[in-house]
């Protein structure tokens, strides 16, 4: 049986920003069915540790350089077996996972993650009293990208690494002189190394020194591998384009399933879609829209930043707001757009409602109660919530870009009838583009053989992470034999 610590700064509901957290939740139980032994690792923070009265110490982590002690823990997180990294200073504190109450971004993240490395990669290389080593370390995002780089200027056997680019666009890059400060060798700090543009890169580390690398679509696979797209690291990847590979996320299809959700006012199946209406005016009396059946109902539900091409939604605003539709939003980000929508959604209050932060079951009440789900970003790496309101029987309407393209069936006559569409894609990050989408979407509603095909073909999709679990599974199998078969070598070299 492989073992494999899946590493994460994030795991959901408990520590949650986005999709990773989501992920962390759900990949290491799809793995578990299937076999493999997989842990979690995740930083101590106040919440995780009160989420369960059974941690018990296994091992320490000794201070190196600017590095404070730390202690791991073993426990349960759900139904995953759990390790956190307990460390009063760095991780004892309020705020989301990366920043405090008000949004800034706590000074000393760099010593925060590195601890999380270096704790992941302490357990990848058989840290002592703990009897269960890692033979794959699978790293995610930035924050876990000096992993494999404290893994490679170890010492003795080590775990094979993974590391998966979630966004690439965020990239934990400080100042050089941290080098040593985080205990990593001053011969690492080239560009064969983590140095990027004279910064110590916590991504580029990850990707540099990392046995394989992963992203979350195939398609984004290949965008990070252009310049348009890859951040100033697309000629890396593309030079490592080998080891690369794009696997689409999964969806929890316990926790997002409109037979059995307990945050919907009416549960529903492919055979009684009739009940979602249900659903639709519910949410449309919750936050203060006419209730009005035969207006279609457009949903979003995201960070409200630029990447998710919010605002080329206040780009067409005044056009939608002429329009016989309505406009749902929830989400958080920047203020310069939280301020524009909320405007919005004054000046025409029966038509657009927005509700600013994050609320779990607000977020499944949109899905179950809106007509088309809104999903314009610019890029998106992935992307989850297209795969919710599909099952959901809530059409997407999505840029063709990323897993977006992946996961989303354009809605044209071909595909309606191989019973295959599912969605809106829209080609180019153009306000004309998306207003046709909409218009489309839209006219496709009042045809309701068409629009209900369109419900029935998403919801029979099949987005659990089954498939995405067997393709990490082959990944890790790989890797692990020819790790073995590395320290075989060793040994008769030896």
């Amino acid at each position: 049986m492989i073992r494999v610590l899946f590493v994460s700064s994030e795991f959901a509901p408990l520590s949650k920003t986005g999709g990773l957290a989501d992920v962390a939740a759900a990949l290491p139980k799809a793995l578990r069915g299937l076999g493999v032994d997989c842990r979690v690792l995740v930083p101590g923070y106040p919440a995780i540790l009160a989420a369960s009265s059974n941690w018990r110490q296994i091992a320490t982590v000794a201070p190196l350089a600017a590095l404070p002690a730390a202690r791991i823990l073993e426990g349960r997180l759900g139904d995953v077996p759990a390790l956190a990294v307990e460390c009063e200073p760095l991780y004892e504190r309020g705020g989301d996972a990366y920043s405090d109450g008000c949004g800034r971004e706590w000074p000393d993240n760099a010593l925060r993650f590195a601890l999380l490395s270096r704790a992941a990669a302490a357990l990848g290389s058989g840290v002592r009293p703990t009897t269960w080593r890692a033979d794959v370390v699978h790293c995610n995002d930035w924050q876990t990208g000096l992993t494999p780089a404290y893994l490679h200027f170890g010492n003795g056997p080590r775990a094979a690494t993974v590391f998966t680019v979630h966004n690439i666009a965020y990239q934990g890059n400080i100042h050089r002189d941290l080098v040593a400060a985080l205990g990593l060798p001053p011969s690492c700090f080239d560009m064969h190394g983590v140095e990027f543009h004279g910064q110590l890169s916590f991504l580029k580390a990850g990707i540099y020194y990392s046995d394989h690398i992963t992203t979350v679509s195939a398609t984004h696979a290949a965008e990070i591998q252009t310049e348009a797209l890859g951040h100033g690291l697309h000629g890396l990847l593309h030079a490592r384009r080998h080891r690369l590979t794009g696997i689409v996320n999964g969806i929890d299809t316990v926790v997002w399933n409109p037979a059995k959700d307990p945050h919907i006012a009416q549960r529903y199946t492919t055979w009684s879609l009739r009940r979602k209406r249900i659903n639709k005016a519910q949410l449309q009396r919750q936050l203060g829209l006419g209730v009005e059946s035969d207006v279609p109902l457009f949903g979003m539900v995201g960070r409200l930043v630029p990447q998710k091409g919010v605002d080329l939604i206040l780009d067409v605003l005044a056009e939608l707001c002429g329009l016989p539709v309505q406009l749902v939003v929830l989400g958080a980000g920047e203020q310069e757009i939280e301020v524009a929508l909320q405007t919005a959604a004054t000046r025409a209050p029966r038509r657009i409602a927005v509700t600013i932060g994050f609320d779990e079951g607000l977020a499944h009440r949109i899905q179950a109660g809106a007509d088309f789900f809104l999903m314009p970003s610019r890029y998106e790496p992935c992307g989850l919530s297209q795969m919710y309101s599909q099952r959901y029987g809530t059409p997407p309407i999505v840029h063709a870009t990323g897993g977006l393209a992946d996961t989303v069936t354009h809605c044209t006559p071909e595909m309606l009838s191989a019973g295959t569409a599912t969605g809106f894609q829209f080609q180019s990050f153009e306000r004309n583009c998306v207003l046709d989408a909409i218009a489309t979407a839209s006219s496709t509603y009042r045809n309701r053989r068409t629009y209900r095909s369109l419900q029935q073909n998403g919801m029979r999709c099949d987005f659990g992470w089954q498939s995405g679990a067997r393709a990490y599974c082959k990944i890790y199998e790989g890797l692990h034999m020819q790790m073995a078969a590395w320290q075989r070598n060793d040994e008769r070299m030896a």
